[in-house]
């Protein structure tokens, strides 16, 4: 299977591609910009290890000239549409318009190009953020701009397949957690332990989804390989990990770093009193399940080894 795949400098576009690879997949990565603009931080380290796993095509985003002649080049099984425009994706002010339009630039012309190659089918990344996504409040609104842009991409996406006659799966994100990530959550804590400090959770009563990136990326490219080959049904996947609050979270992630960092991990839970976000948001199907043989010890000591460095 021959993948285009977008996205793959990202956090989780980094681990999907090595999901592909490792699953026999061919993987092409075009980026927006050339190598040497990712010079530090953890997405420097995601686009040197990219190139062990992908082909990487630089200054080539989604929907430009370049793109277009890649897609033009043909044998490509799937693309698997993972980029997005992100920015600061919890600002109010976040562009819904400009984000949707650059995430479909081209759109119709580019799958028109890969089909005539011989592409079977699309996958799309989307957010348990998005409008009607996931399990939790009613109405299940878009959390920010952001997620509201994410829906109407794929509103558009799956319009556009339909029309030229490609299959479309859309995979859908909860929160991701792992090596490589961008400072976060789960660098918070380990910062706050590692200066032998108690990490305080502001926001304990949420009711969040947060899974293994490794996991994630094993149920991506089962998903994919499931696209591709054209199942019964297969339209979608909301791969889901641990479902609890995030107090609840924190402690989890308290003990496994205990263990095998040896530190006091401490966590204090605040009494919250911000709920401007939907009190519960999570994904409906078990990636445990879905995955099957997938080792949920090595996924953490993969994360203690990481920032354990």
């Amino acid at each position: 299977m021959k993948v285009l795949l977008t996205g793959a400098s990202s956090f989780t576009g980094y681990w999907f591609a090595e999901a592909l690879a490792k699953a026999g997949a061919q993987v092409v990565a075009p980026l927006t910009a050339g190598r040497a603009d990712y010079a530090e931080g953890a997405r420097a380290q995601r686009v040197a290890r990219l190139g062990t796993v992908a082909e990487i095509v630089e200054h080539a985003p989604f929907g430009s000239e370049r793109f277009l002649d890649l897609a033009g080049t043909g044998g490509f099984d799937l693309l698997c549409h993972h980029a997005a425009r992100v920015g600061d994706y919890r600002s109010p002010d976040f562009d819904v318009a400009g984000a949707l339009a650059e995430n479909t630039h081209n759109l119709r012309p580019v799958l028109g190009a890969l089909a005539r190659g011989g592409l079977k089918g699309v996958v799309l990344t989307g957010s348990v953020f998005e409008q009607d996504e996931g399990a939790g409040e009613e109405p299940r609104v878009a959390f920010s701009p952001y997620g509201l842009s994410k829906g109407l991409t794929a509103t558009v996406v799956e319009h556009r397949c339909r029309e030229i006659g490609l299959r479309y799966g859309k995979f859908v994100i909860p929160n991701p957690f792992g090596p490589l990530e961008e400072p976060r959550f789960c660098s918070y804590l380990i910062r706050t332990w590692r200066e032998g400090k108690a990490a305080r959770v502001n926001t304990p009563d949420y009711v969040r989804d947060n899974i293994h990136v490794s996991l994630l990326a094993s149920a991506y490219a089962r998903f994919a390989s499931a696209v591709e080959g054209g199942g019964p049904a297969v339209r979608r996947l909301n791969p889901s990990g641990y479902v609890e609050r995030q107090g609840a979270f924190a402690q989890r992630f308290a003990a496994a770093m205990r263990e095998r960092l040896g530190w006091a991990c401490g966590v204090e839970l605040g009494i919250q009193s911000d709920f401007s976000e939907p009190l519960m948001r999570v994904n409906t199907d078990s990636a445990f399940r879905y995955v099957g043989a997938w080792d949920e010890v090595a996924g953490w000591d993969a994360i203690a080894e990481f920032y354990h460095g």
